[in-house]
């Protein structure tokens, strides 16, 4: 007997091996009588898991993220007892037509009692250089705009007047087609370089290029002899209206969208946010302007545009003049945005100087684009191409306020509305940001000593765009109390008129105006 234990105590660490063996082979082998162990569950591949999510993404266009409360929006400002900031609201691009007529007068005296009763100070009205000199020049029809601002004293209100020297209808928004005058169109069939010219050859016919500010072309006028007239009849034909304090400030457009801008960025040449746009410098008058430049510098080489600034719709980082590191910042780039930018700074000093003039004791304003997207890359590549020398080492707008403040004229920026982290939302590519240009923008202005307006860049019946707006307006703890002097909002339509929008909009006149309301979100 015991040697028979000792033969079957040497054999079991054989036989439990074996048996082990047995069980990771088979599995549903076990012995029925063996109680199965607890197996803890495996934590998922935190790879594995992402890669399937995105697989997931891929297949159903869908972000799948988890499910969280949405956050809850910040608490709404009182601006009972803050300065009085005036509300102005754009009329319809059309609402006089080429025939001199009021365009569908009776629903616009309708509305505009709606506007009135809502507290609104004014309205902003566009007068065309295409409508007023259409066929001969010098010949003015300001007919249509007799009728329309006689309906508007009536109502007692207040008129902003734009000078309109550029084309409607090649831009976002534009719902009719007004083009330049007949006569200058002829011209400029014979003539085409009287137009910005993209690398390409294109021209864009929405406004004269600067280049012929001071060239005769115009049948023995240059282009800003035929601004300052038209100025000058318009202040000879309302003359009452400017007495009577009806009109409270000229626009004077001076650029691509009545803006103080290059036409960078056209529709009608492809362009589609948020691309880039291109130089418009390649008409013959402004490329012997730039050939004029070199040499006085001394580098004829110099005497040429950018060959590597990609095309409208192209990112700064696809290019090798706008990345990061890129030629913008070589001494011939610095050299060609210097030399572009002053230009757009010249036209607005001769164009500016002649609408004193014409309307001395008045008030002027111009326009400034609120172009936010690339803003947060080095070279802020839209801007250049728009003629605002603004990358990240240097301020591009207090040239520009500079040249405003030697005319005794204010700023009037766009895009006041718009939140950055909307934008990013939305496009997170365009790498904008809305908030940091409109502080930039208004400090600049605000530290030139002049004044400032607004108006928001696309259409608003929200209360979050009119809050945004308002801190813009009437920015918190300013030291010195700066706010802007006037609001213009963008544009009178039907939809202004339908659902909560119009109380929105009359919530929003009150509170610019320092009154209170009773239903501030806590």
């Amino acid at each position: 007997p015991l040697r028979r234990r000792r033969r079957a105590a040497d054999a079991a660490p054989g036989l439990l091996l074996l048996l082990r063996a047995r069980h990771r082979r088979s599995p549903a082998r076990r012995a029925p009588d063996l109680a199965p162990r607890r197996v803890r569950p495996r934590a998922p591949d935190r790879r594995r898991l992402l890669a399937l999510r995105g697989v997931a993404r891929r297949q159903t266009g869908l972000a799948t993220r988890p499910a969280v409360a949405p956050p809850r929006p910040p608490p709404e400002r009182d601006f009972a007892g803050t300065p009085y900031v005036p509300v102005y609201v754009m009329l319809p691009l059309g609402v006089v037509s080429v025939k001199g007529e009021v365009a569908e007068a009776d629903e616009l005296v309708a509305q505009l009692r709606v506007l009135k009763a809502a507290g609104v100070d004014g309205v902003m009205v566009d007068c065309w250089w295409g409508n007023v000199e259409a066929h001969r020049p010098q010949e003015y029809n300001w007919a249509g705009y007799k009728r329309l601002f006689h309906i508007i004293r009536d109502l007692k209100l207040k008129l902003q007047v734009v000078m309109s020297f550029h084309e409607c209808g090649g831009n976002v928004g534009d719902d009719v087609s007004i083009p330049l005058p007949e006569w200058v169109i002829e011209i400029g069939k014979s003539n085409p370089d009287i137009y910005f010219t993209d690398r390409e050859g294109r021209r864009n016919t929405e406004c004269l290029s600067w280049g012929i500010d001071k060239e005769r072309v115009l049948q023995g006028r240059t282009a800003v002899e035929v601004y300052f007239d038209f100025m000058r009849s318009f202040r000879v034909e309302f003359d009452e209206y400017f007495e009577d304090g009806i009109i409270s400030e000229i626009e004077v457009g001076l650029g691509a969208c009545g803006e103080l801008r290059y036409p960078s960025y056209a529709a009608n040449h492809g362009w589609k946010y948020p691309g880039i746009g291109e130089f418009q410098c390649y008409d013959r008058y402004l490329q012997k302007n730039l050939r004029r430049a070199a040499e006085a510098r001394g580098h004829a080489m110099w005497a040429k545009s950018p060959d590597n600034a990609g095309h409208y719709n192209s990112e700064p980082n696809n290019t090798g003049f706008f990345c990061d590191g890129g030629d913008y910042d070589s001494y011939y780039g610095r050299f060609f945005l210097n030399w572009y930018a002053q230009v757009l700074l010249d036209h607005a000093d001769r164009v500016l100087m002649l609408a004193r003039l014409a309307f001395e004791g008045s008030a002027i304003a111009v326009k400034v684009s609120g172009i936010h997207w690339w803003y947060k890359t080095a070279s802020h590549a839209a801007e250049l191409t728009a003629g605002f020398y603004n990358p990240c080492n240097r301020d591009g707008y207090a040239p520009i306020a500079q040249v405003l403040k030697k005319h005794g004229a204010a700023l009037n920026f766009t895009c006041v509305e718009l939140r950055t982290m909307d934008q990013h939302e939305v496009y997170p590519e365009a790498l904008a940001d809305p908030e940091g240009l409109v502080w930039q923008v208004l400090n600049a202005a605000w530290d030139a000593g002049i004044q400032v307006a607004s108006e928001n860049a696309l259409p608003c019946y929200d209360r979050d765009g009119f809050n945004k707006t308002l801190e813009n307006a009437k920015p918190r703890n300013d030291p010195d109390g700066r706010h802007l002097f006037g609001f213009t909002y963008l544009r009178l339509c039907s939809t202004l008129f339908e659902g909560p929008n119009l109380p929105e909009f009359e919530r929003f006149v009150k509170r610019m105006h320092g009154e209170a309301v009773h239903d501030l979100r806590a």
